[in-house]
């Protein structure tokens, strides 16, 4: 994969993801316990074996840029090569949405890396996966691009993009749907290209006033490529609302995907480091089936649930299928279940939260309840 310059697309959107991304980008947000949703899709391209990575730098990149800093922690702090911030194209009279107009403003940084393929992916899907076998695929299959896809395992709100293909594993059609249904096969957001014909796409596309690389460049001219579609078979969640983002936590309590995600020693999911001190379980703690992070100190019950590094939880306080992130205070005799508490939240004494099993109840940020 040397021969491969990656860009991960942080341009997208948080529309059914409000209350949690407010005022950080979607690829920002804490998962399972310490890791963010963009460690993924670095982790992915620096296990590939992709040594030049550009991240393509949302609205709100705050948080982003204080996770992964000069990427030290995924070995991309490099003299040469390594990792490059692309930044937002600059204001102008170009009232025009969408991520393609950033990708524009940019596309020198693909076109100078003197690489042959480029590799373009969001961050708002989970998963584990070896570029390089896609590599492999698109080469032998010929095609302009290819496109990674998962099957879908059940019905999923939010927009999605879905194809069909021949024996050939050759796109004959694909769409965006509202909603995705069992057995459809989903576009994963990972496309794999030459760099010419990526410049070609972006280049046409946007000064033909186009707005979306995906919808724009690629949908509307599919009958002008071979497209060709490589299948992912492993464990795929996309955090594209709010349900999304709660049941894909509350999937890694399940040792197999958990295992699949994190615990292959050839592709580790990086992270930015912190160091603190173990969880300390006091003798009234009571936990089953979570997860808990560093620096954690438990006295009460927590059980099926999510719990981020910081957080406390009293004697006498019950946690149950709930995500607690950074340093939350769950006080003596409170309750939560079915909810997701943003960072600093503080639950006082004898307060029950309780969400609904699909759709959590959530707290914001520095609440105090």
């Amino acid at each position: 994969m040397k021969n491969v310059v990656g860009i991960i697309n942080l341009q997208e959107s948080n529309a059914l993801l409000r209350d949690l991304a407010a005022t950080r980008a979607v690829e920002a947000l804490p998962f399972a316990g310490r890791y963010r949703l963009v460690d993924f899709a670095i982790s992915n391209m620096v296990n590939s074996g992709i040594s030049t990575v550009g991240l393509m730098l949302p609205d709100f990149s705050r948080a982003v840029l204080d996770h992964i800093r000069s990427g030290k922690d995924w070995d991309l702090a490099r003299r040469r090569d390594g990792l490059t911030y692309l930044p937002a194209a600059l204001p102008d009279n170009d009232s025009r949405k969408g991520d393609l107009k950033d990708i524009y403003a940019n596309l020198d940084f693909a076109e100078l890396s003197g690489k042959q393929f480029v590799l373009l992916t969001n961050a708002s899907y989970i998963y584990n996966i070896d570029f390089s076998d896609v590599l492999k695929f698109h080469i032998d299959s010929g095609a302009d691009i290819t496109m990674v896809y998962s099957q879908a395992q059940s019905e999923r709100n939010g927009k999605s993009v879905v194809i069909e293909t021949n024996d050939q594993g050759i796109v004959s059609d694909l769409a965006e749907v509202p909603a995705i249904k069992a057995g459809q096969k989903d576009v994963m957001g990972a496309y794999l290209m030459p760099v010419p014909t990526f410049a070609y796409i972006v280049r046409s596309t946007y000064e033909r006033g186009g707005q979306d690389f995906l919808l724009d460049g690629i949908i509307r001219h599919s009958h002008d490529f071979k497209i060709s579609a490589f299948n992912h078979s492993g464990y795929v969640a996309h955090i594209n609302s709010t349900a999304e983002y709660y049941a894909a936590n509350r999937d890694c309590l399940n040792p197999d995907i958990w295992n699949e995600l994190f615990m292959n020693s050839d592709r580790p999911i990086f992270t930015k480091i912190k160091d603190e001190v173990p969880v300390q379980y006091k003798d009234t703690a009571v936990v089953k089936n979570s997860l808990v992070a560093n620096g954690c100190e438990i006295r009460g019950t927590v059980e099926n649930s999510i719990i981020f590094r910081g957080v406390n939880v009293a004697k006498g306080a019950v946690v149950k299928d709930s995500i607690l992130m950074q340093r939350c205070d769950v006080q003596e005799g409170a309750r939560v279940e079915n909810v997701i508490c943003d960072k600093n939240v503080i639950i006082t004494k004898n307060r029950w939260l309780k969400g609904a099993e699909n759709y959590p109840y959530i707290v914001t940020k520095n609440a105090r309840i």
